[in-house]
């Protein structure tokens, strides 16, 4: 847990000296472009995948959930390529190591759901077989750079309020479970059609964003937090349009399951900027 410092004392100066490893930096660069292309036909052709990506996904609304997740990448890497400060960017390292490891076991139980001759199933196979280790190691060598001291105008997060983030990361976490273990489970059940295979890719999306609130929880200083948040701002609007580009792949036909998710969706996002407001607001009594 981040150690509390008075404003303008000599270690809260500290908390600078932990910058990014440069070789962190050149793994961010080099996944974007894999974020940027594979999110991109995710978006604009949903319908197309069989033809366009490393598998066929049905119906468009899973394709398109799994492009928002490629959106919030690209922010959250890109921010890794220019923050200087390690701790700014900590959070977001296990939660993507845990998306691309859930998808490199998913690929391997569902192998022949592929489409093997496809140039994006290869670069498919290289960010997920390459990408969980490489991710885990920037973290283990970054790690240690972090002081924990809070900087000169950041002000920690109420306990509660990371008691109550982290306790819904808890529960995203035995949602995300339960959807890759036994995916028949939830599937009868789900607002859209899934398969096995989608099931799982949904429980990647889930256990993500489980990980990083259990993250966020875990360090009382915004600056660790402020970024997700960021990317999270980003990414709920767009979940929500999906939402509205494919109601009609909510089940059954013509019920109100799509609008009771886009509630939800404007729920989250309404709370999330709250939390940023209110942080905002601290930060300004700190400095």
């Amino acid at each position: 847990m981040a150690t509390s410092n008075a404003p303008g004392s000599e270690s809260v100066t500290h908390a600078s000296a932990g910058e990014v490893l440069p070789a962190t930096r050149w793994l961010a660069l080099s996944i974007i472009p894999f974020l940027v292309v594979a999110s991109a036909i995710l978006w604009f052709w949903p319908d197309q995948t069989g033809r366009l990506f490393a598998w066929p996904i049905k119906p468009p609304m899973t394709a398109m959930l799994l492009s928002t997740a490629y959106v919030g990448g690209i922010y959250f890497f890109t921010r890794v390529a220019l923050t200087k400060q390690w701790h700014r960017v900590k959070v977001g390292f296990l939660p993507v190591a845990t998306f691309s490891s859930l998808l490199c076991v998913a690929t391997v139980l569902h192998w022949d759901r592929f489409t093997h001759d496809h140039v994006s199933f290869w670069a498919w196979l290289t960010l997920y077989f390459i990408a969980p280790p490489l991710v885990v190691a920037a973290w283990l060598s970054n790690r240690r750079r972090d002081t924990g001291l809070r900087e000169r105008d950041d002000p920690p997060i109420p306990l509660p309020l990371r008691q109550l983030i982290g306790g819904l990361g808890l529960l995203l976490g035995a949602l995300g479970a339960l959807l890759f273990v036994a995916p028949g489970v939830l599937m009868p059940d789900w607002p859209w059609k899934l398969t096995p295979l989608t099931a799982r890719v949904v429980s990647a999306i889930v256990s993500m964003q489980a990980v990083a609130f259990v993250g966020i929880s875990l360090d009382e200083r915004w600056s660790a937090a402020r970024v997700m948040f960021e990317a999270e701002l980003v990414t709920v609007p767009l979940i929500a349009l999906a939402v509205s580009r494919a109601h009609d792949d909510f089940q059954p036909a013509g019920s109100s399951a799509g609008t009771v998710v886009l509630g939800g969706l404007a729920g989250l996002w309404i709370a999330m900027l709250g939390v940023c407001w209110l942080m905002r607001g601290r930060r300004a009594q700190v400095a």
